[in-house]
């Protein structure tokens, strides 16, 4: 029988308005920490939760491009399209029945922790994937009081990062990117 490797890859997702030093960041520590051969930036036409965008999805994916071309584990994609939908769990079934790749860390902040549960078939993403949190200053405490923590804490992992201080909302106020 053939030695089959295992991949392991995380996904980061969102709609990367724009993408900044924060996402790099812990996409980094999240190669290392956690051995992976791969990351996806999967930029999303629109977050379901938000009314519109700011920068328009070529800006913010040629935005995210350049500030990560530097790192080769990083692959910026744009699958809508192809997966029909901007959903995860839509994006992780793309991933594991057309590229056959089942181990994913799904990476997000301690943010998006808090409204998660409202997020569609939640409770299929969290046992699909290894769900990978990252610090985010201000969220942390309440983002452990969440629904997928109080139901799901023994399928996540906790990254301790020291905090970035900046958001894509933060850099949407000051100016507009090229």
């Amino acid at each position: 029988m053939a030695n089959i490797q295992k991949k392991y890859i995380g996904l980061l997702g969102g709609s990367f308005d724009p993408a900044h030093k924060g996402h790099l960041g812990i996409s980094k520590i999240a190669l290392k920490k956690l051995k992976l051969k791969k990351i996806y930036w999967v930029i999303t036409k629109k977050n379901p939760f938000k009314k519109k965008t700011f920068y328009s999805l070529e800006e913010r994916i040629n935005f995210a491009k350049k500030i990560s071309r530097s790192q080769k584990k990083i692959q910026v994609v744009h699958l809508d399209d192809s997966v029909k939908s901007s959903r995860t769990i839509d994006t992780l079934n793309y991933f594991i029945k057309k590229k056959n790749i089942s181990n994913i860390y799904f990476i997000i902040g301690s943010d998006n922790l808090i409204s998660f549960h409202k997020w569609k078939s939640w409770k299929k993403i969290v046992k699909m994937v290894k769900l990978v949190v990252f610090s985010r200053e201000r969220y942390d405490r309440k983002g452990m009081k969440s629904t997928v923590v109080k139901n799901f804490k023994n399928k996540i992992i906790f990254i301790k990062n020291k905090p970035f201080i900046i958001s894509s909302t933060q850099l949407k106020m000051t100016s507009k990117i090229k």
